[in-house]
């Protein structure tokens, strides 16, 4: 390997109490030796701010920084960043594991690019469930994720960029402004402003392990008549109407339009009916512009 670059791997817990040693043991655990691990608790209501502040005894070195009150992952995520001191960051929410060549991987990537503008390196993962137990791969064998330009890729339907395998230079998180505070859930939004400016490159290796637990965020989208999911959904309409300002190609018109439809369906499964009709109204506005 070329050089070192520190890494900086932001570790946000909320309500994760169980996962929580697993995943930050799996920083500690990295082949890659130059890593800075950041730790925030979002004030959890079960046992996450005492299990951390166990751990952290053995490992008096690393920072830690609890909320005194719930303030979101995004901000919360926002003012770590502040604190971070790595040419690269890493989001890692506490329920999640790192695979032990995880960074040296994807620093390989950074280095051995051929593409000038690159911002992000992502890969495959395991999905797993509460009990460690596999359950799939986020990419089938017959899905094939995109390096380069990969904004169509990113505003269309699949393959979704697989948000956990990934790696972003801390310098063009800061030049969007981080993650935008006045959303729900921030990957999204933040590959669409990425990959708008820069190259993303894929890697065809397992890099993480994803927990999925019953209450997860992306479980939340199909519920009926729950305040969450009606964020959720607000938060992707702006998401997709900020997508549709940068789009400069009729094609890219037609890749939303996949989406469009995709959040449509989801919205009349969780009746929101509210944003059905918004989504109409906007399905018909992006149509005319794709002709």
């Amino acid at each position: 390997m070329q050089n070192l670059p520190l890494v900086s791997v932001i570790c946000i817990s909320y309500n994760h109490a169980p996962y929580i040693v697993a995943s930050l043991n799996s920083v500690l655990q990295q082949s890659y030796p130059n890593i800075e691990l950041l730790i925030a608790d979002d004030s959890s209501t079960d046992d996450s701010k005492e299990v951390i502040e166990n751990w952290i005894k053995k490992n008096p070195s690393i920072p830690f920084y609890p909320n005194h009150t719930n303030l979101g992952n995004t901000k919360t995520f926002n003012n770590m960043l502040k604190k971070t001191n790595g040419e690269y960051i890493i989001d890692l929410a506490a329920d999640d594991v790192l695979l032990p060549n995880c960074i040296e991987e994807q620093i390989k990537a950074f280095q051995n690019t051929k593409f000038s503008n690159l911002a992000v390196v992502y890969g495959n993962l395991e999905l797993i469930d509460e009990k460690n137990q596999f359950i799939s791969y986020h990419y089938a064998s017959n899905e094939h994720p995109q390096s380069g330009n990969i904004y169509k890729m990113v505003i269309g339907l699949s393959p979704k960029i697989c948000s956990v395998s990934s790696i972003i230079r801390k310098d063009v998180l800061e030049n969007i402004g981080g993650y935008d505070e006045n959303l729900s859930y921030e990957d999204l939004d933040l590959w669409i402003k990425v990959s708008r400016k820069y190259d993303f490159q894929y890697i065809p290796k397992i890099l993480v392990k994803k927990r999925e637990l019953s209450n997860s965020l992306g479980a939340h989208f199909y519920k009926r008549n729950n305040p969450k999911t009606k964020k959720l959904h607000e938060s992707s309409y702006k998401i997709l109407h900020n997508a549709y300002r940068l789009n400069q190609t009729k094609e890219e018109h037609k890749a939303l339009l996949q989406r469009i439809k995709y959040e449509f369906k989801i919205n009349i499964h969780s009746r929101n009916y509210n944003y059905i009709l918004k989504y109409i109204f906007f399905y018909i506005k992006v149509f005319f512009k794709s002709l």
